[in-house]
């Protein structure tokens, strides 16, 4: 397969005005999944005025791509404006590719990530929230325990505002999105550092009927039972 390098060697050959159609051809769509180092390499080489022309299409893998070209960029005040259109748009390709993005962007700038994160963490909005988790909870980032510390804490954030919701409330379409997230996130964020983390998720109620759907899905994650295993813990869900 063609690695990241090699599709920004390619990406950076072609004028802005070709970017359109070469991401067409190389998306992998139509087929259940979409060509994540091609949406990465766009994201780290494109400039203004490609982005400017990707975005004229509206065509669901560009605009994944412009989603995540712009999360990378998303220390600038206006670009993190659009960025939030990005991470609430109601296809889920966009919504990945705002998460891809951010999560380049704490690739050189953890501070900032968590700057947005932590934000977007307190929004009303489901969407944000999700991207919020989604953005921090990826293994590659959690490197020190501050970090990790922050992103427990936006679990237990999100989980909370989670709760907070009736129940007719949570089984509209967006929070099952972020239900969705957190059924694997936390498991992520305890892979991470258990000695941080994993008190905090034992601790959440298994007896509430989506708080304990979030718990045994993470249950179901091979890295998080692995831990519970060699520490001995006897978890029944």
């Amino acid at each position: 397969m063609t690695d990241d390098v090699e599709w920004e060697t390619r990406l950076r050959a072609l004028p802005s005005t070709e970017w359109p159609d070469f991401l067409t051809a190389h998306s992998g769509l139509p087929g259940p999944r979409a060509n994540l180092a091609l949406v990465s390499a766009v994201a780290i080489t494109a400039e203004p005025a490609v982005i400017a022309e990707l975005e004229k299409t509206d065509d669901e893998f560009a605009m994944m791509c412009v989603a995540a070209s712009r999360g990378a960029r998303s220390d600038d005040a206006d670009v993190l404006r659009r960025q939030r259109g990005h991470a609430e748009d109601q296809r889920w390709r966009v919504r990945e590719g705002a998460v891809i993005g951010l999560q380049l962007l704490g690739d050189r700038d953890i501070a900032a990530l968590l700057s947005i994160v932590k934000s977007w963490a307190e929004e009303t909005d489901p969407l944000l929230q999700r991207a919020a988790v989604a953005a921090i909870c990826e293994p590659r980032l959690l490197r020190d325990p501050r970090t990790v510390g922050d992103a427990l804490g936006i679990c237990a954030t999100t989980t909370a505002h989670f709760v907070t919701w009736p129940s007719e409330r949570r089984r509209a379409p967006d929070v099952r999105v972020l239900r969705q997230t957190l059924g694997y996130c936390w498991s992520v964020v305890v892979a991470a550092d258990p000695d941080i983390a994993l008190d905090a998720f034992l601790g959440l109620d298994p007896d509430h009927p989506d708080v304990g759907w979030i718990v045994a899905q993470n249950l179901r994650k091979s890295r998080l039972s692995r831990i519970l295993r060699d520490r001995g813990e006897g978890v029944a869900r």
